[in-house]
């Protein structure tokens, strides 16, 4: 991209800049926050302790949904909670070859979108705990300012950190109905966000696909209004410093330094919701990264359509580069 997007003509009614005044050379300057003391320890030992939780996952009911069979399944969370995804075999009854774990939105999730998952790929949608459909108040609660605070005060506790936790055990359930496969990890702003955290502990996964990933660099996601769950967070610390340092166990930037896997991240260079500055520094944390930079994230613009269909057809193709390398190592 050799200029910016004619952003005052695509959010003339915008309250204010989802640039933040950042260009995307400035962007990608923006650091990552580095690690406090026994920040790794804490993820390694919360990864050990989700080995302990057996998923058990249970099919309650089967549908076909585009050649695959789809199933609304109950697992565990990383507390032993019950929370409810769904699993989708590979097209035509197939015999998978890799597996994807597949996060979501902020909102919630009311289906799946297969537009990232391979024909030959099983995938596992999990539902964070507390947000709708499938989930709406079970192990959280669902109202966003109230989840996204939520346990803030005493870290194994964290809503956050329970959500990026459960994704370990999406990926066993997913293992369980699929067989041991090799695992890909793909989710958007809040899904992008707990993946940043939770995958690098992980070592199942060969690689991820972060799109406009939130939870990242509170320094400065913490000095800026927005219109996503970042300002729920700006408010409380603006009340309760101290509640700066118990975010840094959930920057996304900081967990993204412990990536050793191929990462795509896509990144949005306008976005009221998840500042800019928050997503590119977990992109500038990854060591191997293919970065996409987007025009805009969490908004309508002119050529939305194209920008998406580009960014999964490249994702699926970051996907195989990603799965090639693995086999050949």
């Amino acid at each position: 991209m050799t200029s910016s997007p004619p952003f005052d003509l695509w959010f003339s009614d915008a309250a204010f800049d989802g640039s933040y005044g950042f260009t995307l050379d400035a962007l990608r300057q923006v650091p990552p926050i580095p690690p406090a003391e026994g920040f790794a320890d804490r993820w390694r030992r919360w990864r050990d302790d989700a080995r302990a939780v057996e998923a058990a996952p249970a099919v309650l009911s089967t549908s076909a949904v585009e050649g695959r069979q789809v199933s609304l399944i109950e697992l565990s969370g990383a507390d032993g909670v019950r929370l409810r995804a769904w699993f989708a075999s590979a097209v035509d009854g197939r015999t998978a070859r890799l597996g994807v774990v597949h996060g979501h939105g902020y909102g919630g999730r009311d289906e799946v979108d297969l537009r990232r998952v391979p024909a030959d790929a099983a995938a596992l949608f999990p539902v964070a705990r507390g947000l709708p459909s499938l989930n709406a108040g079970i192990g959280a609660p669902q109202e966003r300012e109230a989840h996204v605070l939520g346990g803030l005060d005493d870290p194994d506790a964290s809503v956050i950190g329970l959500c990026a936790r459960d994704l370990w055990l999406a990926a066993d359930a997913l293992e369980q109905l699929a067989g041991a496969l090799p695992l890909y990890y793909v989710g958007e702003s809040f899904g992008g966000g707990i993946g940043a955290l939770a995958v690098p502990w992980d070592h199942r996964f060969f690689g991820a696909t972060l799109v406009v990933p939130t939870f990242g660099q509170y320094d400065l996601r913490l000095a800026v209004e927005s219109l996503g769950s970042g300002e729920f967070q700006r408010a409380w610390v603006q009340r309760h410093p101290e509640a700066r340092e118990q975010l840094r166990i959930l920057d996304a930037s900081t967990a993204a330094l412990f990536f050793d896997i191929p990462v795509r991240v896509e990144a949005a260079l306008w976005d009221q919701s998840v500042p800019p500055q928050g997503q590119f520094a977990v992109a500038n944390a990854v060591g191997d990264l293919e970065l996409a930079a987007l025009p805009a994230g969490h908004a309508e613009y002119p050529g939305l359509e194209a920008v998406t269909a580009s960014a999964v057809a490249a994702g699926l193709a970051h996907l195989e580069r990603a799965f090639v390398g693995r086999s050949a190592d």
